[in-house]
């Protein structure tokens, strides 16, 4: 037994906790989860989705307009420009479509690694590691990395989890840092991975 097969006993059905139907919905909430909790994202991407239903809704949004429709998501002045910016981008450049690599998806706004490896794993079925504030702090406790920056965090899971179990093996890490392995004061106590994690185990 190890930390990936424990996560797999306890959180099977592990997905992302994102709301969306389309690779635009998914780029969108993604951004609108930075710096807030997926649960207020898929509050405000309800009534938010039923209002902008196309790369062109956003794209030809009005600038204040989309800032008071995403305010509660927080910095939204940043978010709603590069909203508007990526998807005019995706009009001009990708031909309406959201492009299915790293490197394309990279170029636009508002979307760095974590964005755009989540947009390839769950909608192009492209494996990708999510660096999250979730996997962040857990990966460091487990004792899976020693770095604190999320590119090098991103390498360092690619190398010691398999391939196929990338995206899943983050979404599961969601779940546990929000149920058990908290930021405050993880429950090491009724943690399954406690005998495998190295801060479980020097709290014991």
């Amino acid at each position: 037994m190890n930390i990936i097969e424990q996560l797999e006993i306890m959180y099977p059905y592990a997905e992302c906790s994102l709301d969306y139907q389309d690779p635009i919905q998914l780029m969108v909430a993604t951004q609108l989860a930075a710096q807030c909790t997926d649960a207020r994202v898929n509050i405000v991407t309800k009534e938010l989705f039923k209002k902008y239903k196309s790369v062109d809704d956003y794209a030809n949004a009005n600038l204040q307009e989309l800032e008071q429709d995403i305010r509660s998501t927080g910095f939204y002045h940043n978010k709603a420009r590069n909203i508007i910016a990526a998807c005019r981008m995706i009009i001009d450049v990708f031909d309406r479509n959201v492009p299915s690599d790293m490197d394309s998806l990279l170029m636009l706004p508002g979307v760095g690694r974590k964005t755009a490896n989540l947009i390839l794993n769950d909608w192009f079925g492209v494996p990708g590691v999510v660096v999250d504030t979730h996997a962040k702090r857990l990966v460091n406790r487990m004792g899976l990395t020693k770095n604190s920056d999320p590119e090098k965090i991103e390498y360092d899971l690619m190398r010691i989890i398999p391939k196929e179990k990338w995206g899943r093996f983050c979404h599961q890490l969601v779940f546990h840092g929000r149920a058990i392995c908290t930021a405050r004061k993880p429950l090491c106590e009724k943690c399954g991975i406690m005998p495998f994690c190295k801060f479980g185990s020097a709290n014991t």
